[in-house]
């Protein structure tokens, strides 16, 4: 592709970026139509103003002039007393109107910026669980969020701006036109070479932005292991801070030499377009001295083409950076919106309909499924089929990577099965609305979330639509075994969790996992999905919690998936998985006596529990 052809190209993609700004000033109208449409009036006024002054100016050195020549007569020196009166309340207007405008402005900012973080926050929250399987929505999810701070009010400030100084400019070449109408075009033409320059390097600030998404989120990546209490351990037992940092300050540094490159090239491309312009002004100059010494123009009409000429190239100046920056911020805000129109694959179900099942009467039945996640060559699940009665207690396990996990996934529909269905009652999961299904489900997920919130609250997160009282917080609580640790903290329930804020208390891995566990069961769904919810407790917690649970899961449907033999011998069923399927089922006798993998695995495990319990003694 030739240089010519390259460049048309990003200029058709640039121009492109432009159908953006109509939805931006939408956005602007929609949070704060009052304060805009006060804002706009003011700075329709305050754009009037300066020429107001300058031709006030005119009018007062003109008056001062034959105020001299009548030797200082009140009747020639009235006139200018009361102009330069109104030229000092135009001078206060100005400084009025620019305060409300500063004030206004801080209000519409602060509204549209929490507008555009909750769009963010709403689009997040609903996107699809596969998005974040996808490089690309990182990078979406980066650039939105990056410039959604900021960009949405720059891109205010451009258009008032704008505004104000493209009224200032055209009434000032109203002022001009009697004098010679060609001086409102020298001050055009002056400008075109730093409309170039201004508009060229707005294009290619944009196309480095997104050429280098991925390395500035790999800077935040850096940072965040440097600095976040996640990864402090490790940094400090393996020696690891110095090379995070060696490897962030190198990121860093060429991002930092590919910005000055651009901003040298700029400046320079810059300086040239001024020279330019100067050499325009230079010759107007000596043409407006050679017409006052001529005596074809007054002195105050001289005063007017200077001043006027004079804040026409300021204006012009000011109005170009404004148009350079509309036109950047509208190309950024595209990937804001970019994001936004992001299509979930997992499609919402119509309105509930009357087959929708209430709870589960019957069963759970996955019919020749097969899935693979996004960008993976690796099928998780191949042609799986598996029926889970009502009222049992089901255990699946397997090895890491036999598909247990993704099983909770596709009951929950975060994903869609590739092929085959999943039913519920003989509904299949996609005529169900996802709210309805998920109010269906109660899950503790193999990484439970640490909420740094009071203890109640991590507890209650889990069914906050039926706003529960504190004794079915304290029933979550005791079924989980959690009520004792909880007796311990300072304040009981209303505990902070975490070391986030103030006062907050940290627990062990174990005492978290109790929390989850707690908010699992406070939803009094009618299906409990558990995934490794023993991994962090001890053999004694572990017997105690699982005599806990058969009296909790009565009358409900549980899915327990678990590397623990010990814990799925508690199971009504244990199906085994293998390479994405079921390769033994049964009970914790039949399957021990079927003498096959879940047995050989069995024997594994008590072996070594056998051999920890002889070195312990």
């Amino acid at each position: 592709m030739t240089n010519r052809q390259l460049l048309t190209t990003k200029l058709r993609r640039a121009v492109a970026q432009l159908r953006h700004l109509p939805r931006a000033l939408g956005l602007v109208l929609e949070v704060a139509r009052p304060w805009t449409i006060a804002w706009l009036v003011l700075l329709i006024i305050q754009g009037l103003l300066p020429a107001a002054a300058v031709y006030l100016t005119k009018l007062i050195v003109d008056g001062v002039v034959e105020a001299l020549s009548s030797s200082g007569q009140w009747s020639a020196i009235r006139p200018v007393l009361i102009l330069a009166a109104a030229l000092a309340c135009v001078m206060l207007l100005m400084e009025i109107a620019r305060s409300v405008i500063g004030w206004i402005r801080t209000m519409q900012s602060e509204l549209l910026k929490d507008h555009i973080n909750n769009l963010i926050h709403t689009k997040s929250v609903a996107a699809d669980l596969a998005f974040y399987e996808f490089p690309d929505y990182y990078d979406h999810l980066h650039r939105a969020r990056s410039e959604a701070t900021y960009r949405p009010v720059a891109l205010l400030e451009n258009l008032g701006s704008l505004l104000q100084n493209g009224i200032t400019l055209l009434a000032m070449g109203a002022i001009l036109i009697p004098l010679g109408s060609w001086l409102s075009l020298v001050l055009i033409v002056s400008t075109l070479p730093a409309l170039f320059v201004v508009l060229h390097y707005a294009l290619i600030q944009h196309e480095w932005h997104l050429s280098t998404t991925a390395e500035e989120r790999r800077t935040w990546y850096y940072d965040w292991v440097l600095t976040a209490a996640e990864a402090a351990a490790e940094l400090r037992l393996f020696g690891l801070g110095k090379h995070f940092q060696s490897a962030y300050q190198s990121l860093r540094q060429k991002l930092r030499q590919e910005r000055l490159h651009l901003a040298r090239r700029q400046s320079l491309a810059e300086l040239g377009a001024s020279v330019v312009a100067l050499i325009i002004i230079g010759l107007t100059l000596v043409w407006m001295v050679r017409q006052a010494m001529l005596g074809q123009v007054t002195l105050g009409e001289l005063a007017l083409i200077y001043v006027a000429f004079n804040q026409g190239q300021q204006l012009m100046r000011t109005l170009l950076a404004s148009v350079g920056q509309l036109y950047a911020n509208s190309l950024f805000l595209g990937n804001l919106f970019e994001f936004l129109a992001l299509k979930p694959l997992v499609i919402e179900a119509p309105p509930i309909r009357a087959a929708t099942p209430k709870t589960l009467h019957r069963e759970i039945r996955f019919q020749n499924v097969a899935f693979s996640y996004p960008e993976s060559q690796h099928a998780a699940l191949e042609n799986f089929s598996l029926t889970i009665p009502a009222g049992q207690v089901v255990a699946i396990v397997g090895p890491n990577g036999a598909g247990k996990s993704t099983l909770i996934k596709l009951l929950c529909r975060f994903y869609d099965p590739s092929s085959g269905r999943i039913e519920i009652d003989g509904v299949n999961l996609t005529e169900i609305s996802t709210t309805h299904l998920h109010r269906l489900i109660t899950v503790l997920f193999q990484r439970p979330v640490h909420y740094n919130a009071t203890v109640r609250e991590n507890i209650e997160y889990g069914d906050l639509e039926n706003e529960p009282q504190l004794s079915d917080i304290e029933a979550a609580a005791r079924a989980a075994g959690a009520e004792d640790l909880i007796g311990r903290l300072p304040e009981g329930y209303a505990s902070t969790l975490g070391k986030w804020f103030t006062g907050g208390t940290d627990l062990s891995v174990g005492e978290w996992q109790r929390v989850a566990l707690a908010r699992a069961f406070l939803r009094r769904a009618p299906i409990i999905v558990l995934d490794e919810p023993t991994s962090s407790l001890d053999s004694w917690s572990e017997a105690d919690w699982l005599q806990r649970f058969r009296k909790l899961a009565s009358g409900r449907t549980a899915i327990i998936i678990t590397h623990r033999f010990t814990t799925a011998m508690y199971a009504d069923v244990i199906h085994v998985m293998e390479q994405g399927r079921i390769v033994e089922s049964g009970t914790h006798d039949d399957l021990l006596w079927q003498n096959g993998r879940y047995a050989e695995s069995w024997m594994k495990q008590m072996n070594v529990a056998d051999l920890a319990s002889t070195h312990e003694a």
